[in-house]
């Protein structure tokens, strides 16, 4: 399956955990954060649970509903 590396990779793991971190310190529960962005739910359980990935437009997005620097992320994936 030519897209499922790119979701199960050390990289994508890497992000999503910065995300759920950043979720919980902001204090947003999954549903929350789904109200804030318009999706339901279940769509930030599968990204945080590596079943999703987010494109650019997406992740930003989810960067400017946690109010954090979406290039803080991008270091979570470049960092070795």
């Amino acid at each position: 399956m030519k897209g499922t590396k790119s979701v199960i990779s050390d990289e994508n793991k890497r992000l999503c955990v910065w995300l759920k971190r950043q979720r919980q310190e902001k204090g947003h529960t999954m549903r929350s954060l789904s109200e804030i962005l318009g999706t339901p739910h279940s769509f930030i359980g599968k990204v945080e649970n590596q079943e999703r990935r987010l494109d650019v437009i997406e992740y930003v997005r989810y960067c400017q509903a946690l109010e954090v620097d979406p290039g803080e992320g991008l270091n979570q994936v470049l960092s070795v």
